[in-house]
């Protein structure tokens, strides 16, 4: 996922693309939200790849803004804000840790606080939300969410340790209150991972974070899956083939979005995976 804006000096502006003739803002992008199919008091999932967006007055900000406006504080606004530094350094690959650093990186990564631990690898869009006003965040410390709006608290609260992206997660919660996916740029779908566990098509591992308990930074183990988004694309467009009355696709400022029914989304690829796999 792409989260780098456009870099900005005191002596030369950012360059728009060759076919953008004009500034994306937060009225224009609420525009195209709606034209997508973006409706007030929506609860939505947003995966977003800001620099896809093209020249945006504001950016991230006027992004969420946008958002904000469309959703109204009727809605909710569901982001990941995933911290994979904070996972077990056993398994790590890019790059490998050497054995004999894995006790003190351990003993010395510091606990996930749900208020201060930024988000790594998930975006500006989904960073900043993480830090706005009255923004609630799930406490895991590997695949936690941030939501804002009437929904919040609903969508975050009580997110389990094990199987992080199961029946005891945010995502689960999204697929029971019927939510939809807004994927801007990006085929990253946080949802079809809950398809993953509902297929059995994942290994299951041991798994590893810091986190405080009663106030003190402990190392804790639990059961997890593996997660692969080998698929993830093809299964996307798959389901927009089979079921189109589900899915809407079009153009979000310079970006191709989609904004997708999770529950169909889900079910769909619960089957799709299950097949890839036979």
């Amino acid at each position: 996922m792409v989260h780098s804006d456009f870099t900005v000096s005191a002596s030369r502006p950012p360059q728009a693309p060759a076919d953008q003739n004009h500034p994306h803002t937060r009225d224009s992008l609420a525009k195209d939200m709606r034209t997508l199919g973006l409706r007030s008091g929506d609860l939505v999932l947003v995966h977003a790849s800001l620099k896809s967006l093209g020249w945006t007055s504001g950016g991230a900000v006027a992004v969420i803004q946008a958002l904000q406006d469309v959703l109204t504080p009727w809605g909710t606004l569901v982001v990941p804000t995933h911290t994979s530094g904070l996972t077990d350094p056993t398994r790590w690959q890019n790059p490998p840790v050497p054995p004999e650093w894995v006790p003190q990186v351990q003993a010395s990564l510091p606990a996930f606080d749900p208020e201060r631990t930024p988000s790594e690898w998930m975006g500006a869009v989904a960073e900043t939300l993480r830090t706005w006003p009255d923004v609630q965040r799930s406490h895991h410390p590997h695949v936690s969410f941030a939501a804002w709006g009437a929904d919040a608290a609903a969508i975050v609260d009580d997110h389990e340790l094990s199987m992080s992206l199961g029946e005891g997660s945010p995502l689960a919660r999204l697929y029971d209150h019927h939510a939809r996916v807004l994927l801007i740029g990006t085929n990253n779908c946080t949802s079809l991972h809950l398809a993953e566990v509902r297929a059995g098509t994942a290994t299951a591992i041991t798994q590893g974070a810091p986190v405080l308990r009663d106030g003190q930074r402990q190392w804790v183990q639990f059961s997890d899956l593996d997660y692969d988004d080998t698929h993830f694309a093809d299964i996307l467009d798959e389901f927009a083939a089979a079921q189109p009355a589900h899915t809407s696709t079009g153009r979000l400022g310079s970006a191709v979005a989609r904004l997708l029914e999770q529950r169909p989304l889900v079910d769909f690829a619960t089957g799709a995976l299950g097949r890839k796999v036979e």
